[in-house]
């Protein structure tokens, strides 16, 4: 597993929109605050065609386009980090135009975003060997004050981090819209870890893995899956997959899960880290969030650990593809390790 290296000091940052893009409001204010904001601290910041586009169908341009706005941006040598710019719906459609190939070839270097970037956050440790990081989005880094998520993310990305935990408090509803561009997360609700089955201390030690639910079932079967390849890489090390749900209901979310399970991505699994669904504190025909999970993954014989802080409901965790992990969990917090 490649690791790439990370943001120098004054090292230049790129910024590219493979699924949407900040063409309007909150999303362009907080990208300019963002980039503000990385300018001031030093560093040099360079922003993709696709960035300010609205004109594609479920990300910011054309699959093409966006596809040689991440080609060029993998390239480029001046570029030390790449950020998302956001999530969307359809990014999928533009794996036909990604270089794999090509990336796999090259220094590599590190790629952040969630949600619907998973479809690079993903690939590119499973395809390319090359880690990458599950976290905010650009726009995210313009709040008017950062979350200890935020700083853990750009810490992680300058090298001055090696481990993150759990956060005391999520949010369940945002502050942020359109005339509120900026406005930091609105934590209000206490974190408590479910753990199945139930254990005082839980340790385990994996290379993570993992994306957001929506995406990973979009993939399997596809001629990107190579999720088999990927875990006999490394069954030596286990794996420990991380999931979180945007749009799947209950129901989906167990499909879905199935789907994974019955393709046999989850080989050589030491264990599951689960973040809270959208659709959080749900019930559909007597199946809850729970039950959703445990009730398929429980036949691995495995940690199973929810509610997690991962994605969509903020704040997140940082989590990076790919690496060796430690992960503790102990008194309703979690801690990850990572031995880069």
């Amino acid at each position: 597993m490649r690791q790439p290296e990370f943001l120098t000091e004054n090292g230049m940052m790129g910024f590219v929109a493979p699924s949407f893009g900040c063409n309007i409001e909150p999303y362009r204010s907080g990208f300019d605050a963002a980039r503000k904001r990385f300018q001031e601290m030093g560093h040099i910041c360079k922003t993709g065609p696709n960035c300010y586009e609205g004109s594609g169908i479920g990300i910011s341009n054309t699959p093409e386009k966006c596809g040689e706005e991440i080609n060029a941006f993998f390239a480029d040598p001046e570029v030390e980090v790449i950020i998302s710019c956001g999530g969307g719906e359809l990014m999928c459609e533009i794996l036909d135009y990604v270089d794999f190939e090509k990336i796999a070839a090259q220094k590599p270097k590190w790629y952040m975003g969630y949600s619907d970037n998973t479809n690079l956050t993903f690939l590119l440790p499973t395809i390319c060997d090359v880690m990458t990081v599950y976290g905010p989005c650009a726009p995210a880094f313009g709040m008017r004050q950062w979350h200890p998520a935020i700083q853990d993310a750009y810490d992680l990305l300058r090298g001055c981090k090696d481990r993150v935990q759990g956060y005391p408090l999520w949010e369940k509803e945002s502050c942020k819209d359109e005339e509120h561009p900026l406005e930091p997360y609105h934590v209000t609700e206490p974190r408590l870890l479910h753990c199945y089955p139930p254990k005082d201390v839980i340790s385990m030690t994996g290379r993570l893995i993992g994306g957001c639910l929506d995406c990973l079932g979009n993939l399997v079967g596809t001629k990107y899956d190579q999720v088999a390849d990927f875990a006999e890489r490394y069954q030596e090390d286990g794996l420990i997959w991380y999931v979180e749900a945007c749009d799947l209901n209950l129901m989906s979310i167990r499909r879905t899960l199935w789907q994974l399970s019955h393709a046999g991505w989850f080989r050589h699994v030491r264990g599951f880290l689960i973040g809270r669904p959208l659709c959080f504190g749900t019930e559909e025909f007597g199946l809850d969030q729970y039950r959703a999970v445990t009730d398929i993954l429980g036949e691995y014989h495995v940690p199973i650990i929810m509610d997690v802080d991962i994605g969509h409901l903020p704040p997140m965790m940082p989590l990076v593809n790919g690496v060796l992990t430690e992960v503790t969990v102990q008194n309703n917090d979690i801690r990850l390790r990572y031995l880069f």
